[in-house]
């Protein structure tokens, strides 16, 4: 979309394109035959822009009651091939934080802050600051945003939302000189006859945007004493709602209930531009003490897919190429460059992934496929047997008389071995709710409810694609994880855990302990970190159990006839532990994929 500051946005030069030929030496071939050869050159001019500024430190001294103009002098320049045209937009950015258009002493405290505003002779009594922009004689002059609201041919507020303060409509306008939007920006600071002795800093950023009709996603005010939980674009559906908080507390963030065609969901972050603090969707957090008068605004990280789960080449370059992604480290500093997103070919739900501590690429949400596509042509599109589903039928469970359901399960209570499941037996569970398939949570406020990121919720039978189970020792080769996907390998025993590859070998990576069933306190907490991203989604049996303090997650390993491994994440007198147990594959448990170990 865009740069921000002063980063340089340009698209890679697309290799060059020749047809290969061969040309014939006799002359009579060339007069008689239609033997032309047409060779072809392609080449592809990327867009570029840059965002550029100079003198951007502004040092003055102003005496109480005094009034003081063109502090600094900073000459913004910007760039662009972009036919399009660009946009320069400004926002206030005291402490780094988008919308904050105040002065800051880091010493006294916000009760002494500058705020914005106008400098009125005679009238102001509170300490103020404003800027001014100018266009630059003599080069190209942008269009200076100048309404009944703004008008920079004078002082004026420090936005709090992003507002554009210049742009060209193509790349071609007339001008003199450059070729992009260039001002100056001064400022002014009014001292009044109160203002405590101190030094008070104050931050502008200026962000480029192409082409000049996108707006940047605006931060959002958050009220004292709450979290607030931002969709972070205007194409996402569902709704968070807001969660008291208070300082020094140590919460866990809520599951995402939002979702946004074509993106995956990564996590939150503490700026719309993701220039702040990554969290995890389920990560346990210390709330700062600025909750008390600012509340916690938290922002979806959205990532754009970038082709298929299904194309081998797509994933490859991703996960097994040098410049693919980074493989995140575990000390809760990761950032994009481990996460990417890719799209399921049978329903176009698209996936965050990453390159966890394991070094494996990992689907980082839960799975959303309804049953309907996962037999015809969509089959093929899966790791199942053959590329064959039998069908994932849904659960039409009774209810009692007050609407609760009395069953989950259809004709059988336990799997046979070799049987080939039919459609209707051992069906996948509503991913919402316990009713119905569709339904929302519409102001998710806890995790007892539900929400988008849950995923659904299957019988292990469904989970490996219908296929006959297996007997403790066996690992499924099928599953309903997309082409080149599968199940986690699970532990057989503490003996043979060390050589699976799976979430024992995700296990060790994050600081577990081969030697053991289990870890507890750092390991199990890094589970939940960006880009771990695991939550607690609870699980099914005759109903919903846990959710909000445990995950169990299929694997691809059968412990008996009855029951398969799983990974569990629990909390137990608020200890985070994690360990590898097994339980009925009657249950309904989320599911998690791993890039396929053939293609590691």
């Amino acid at each position: 979309m865009s740069n921000k500051g002063s980063d340089i946005l340009t698209i890679s030069l697309l290799s060059l394109t020749m047809l290969s030929a061969m040309f014939l030496g006799a002359a009579s071939a060339f007069a008689t035959d239609n033997t032309d050869v047409v060779d072809e050159i392609n080449i592809t001019v990327p867009v570029s822009c840059t965002l550029t500024g100079t003198n951007l430190l502004h040092t003055d001294t102003i005496q109480n009651n005094q009034y003081k103009t063109d502090i600094g002098s900073a000459t913004i320049k910007a760039t662009c091939n972009d036919t399009n045209g660009l946009a320069i937009y400004a926002i206030g950015y005291t402490n780094e934080t988008d919308g904050n258009n105040k002065m800051h002493s880091s010493t006294l405290g916000s009760t002494y802050d500058i705020v914005t505003g106008k400098y009125v002779s005679g009238t102001t009594t509170n300490s103020v600051w404003s800027m001014k922009l100018t266009p630059v004689s003599g080069t190209y002059a942008p269009t200076i945003r100048n309404d009944s609201s703004y008008n920079y041919t004078n002082y004026e507020l420090i936005p709090s939302t992003y507002t554009k303060v210049a742009y060209r409509t193509t790349a071609t306008d007339t001008g003199t000189g450059s070729t992009g939007a260039n001002f100056t920006t001064d400022y002014a600071v009014y001292a009044s006859a109160t203002q405590p002795a101190g030094t008070y800093t104050g931050k502008v950023k200026f962000t480029l945007v192409h082409p000049q009709n996108e707006v940047p996603v605006q931060p959002v005010a958050c009220e004292g004493g709450k979290i607030c939980y931002n969709p972070n674009s205007n194409l996402v559906e569902g709704s968070m709602g807001k969660v008291a908080g208070t300082a020094g507390d140590s919460v866990r963030l809520l599951a995402s209930n939002y979702s946004r065609n074509g993106y995956g969901f990564a996590g939150w972050n503490t700026e719309p531009d993701y220039s702040g603090s990554f969290y995890g969707p389920s990560e346990s957090i210390t709330l700062p003490q600025s909750i008390t008068t600012d509340g916690l605004s938290l922002y979806a990280v959205w990532v754009e897919s970038e082709g298929a789960l299904q194309d081998a080449n797509k994933v490859s370059s991703l996960c097994n190429s040098a410049n693919g992604l980074k493989q995140a480290p575990i000390d809760g500093s990761a950032d994009l460059s481990s996460v990417a997103a890719l799209t399921d070919l049978r329903d176009n739900q698209t996936y965050a992934i990453a390159k966890l501590a394991d070094g494996n690429c990992w689907m980082i949400e839960n799975m959303r496929l309804d049953s309907q596509y996962t037999t015809g042509s969509n089959a093929s599109l899966a790791q199942g047997y053959g590329g064959v589903f039998i069908g994932l039928a849904e659960a039409e469970p009774s209810f009692d008389n007050d609407n609760n359901p009395n069953s989950l399960y259809t004709t059988q209570s336990y799997p046979i071995e070799g049987h080939q499941i039919i459609i209707g037996d051992y069906p996948v569970i509503p991913r919402y709710s316990n009713i119905s398939t569709t339904s929302r949570a519409t102001n998710l406020t806890s995790n007892e409810e539900q929400a988008f990121s849950y995923g659904y919720y299957y019988t292990w039978t469904a989970a490996i694609a219908n296929t006959s189970d297996l007997y403790k020792g066996n690992h499924t080769t099928t599953s309903i994880c997309p082409l080149n996907w599968q199940l986690p390998v699970g532990i057989l025993s503490n003996f043979e855990q060390n050589i699976d590859k799976g979430f024992s070998t995700l296990r060790i990576a994050l600081g577990g302990d081969a030697n053991s069933s289990g870890d507890s306190g750092e390991v199990a907490i890094r589970f939940n970190q960006f880009p771990n991203n695991f939550i607690f989604e609870g699980f099914w049996s005759s109903s919903l159990y846990n959710r909000g303090k445990d995950s169990m997650l299929w694997s691809a390993t059968a412990n008996s006839l009855y029951g398969a491994n799983h990974l569990r994440l629990y909390r137990s007198n608020y200890v985070e532990t994690t360990d590898t147990a097994y339980d009925n594959k009657n249950y309904g448990l989320p599911i998690r994929c791993m890039l396929s170990l053939n293609n590691n």
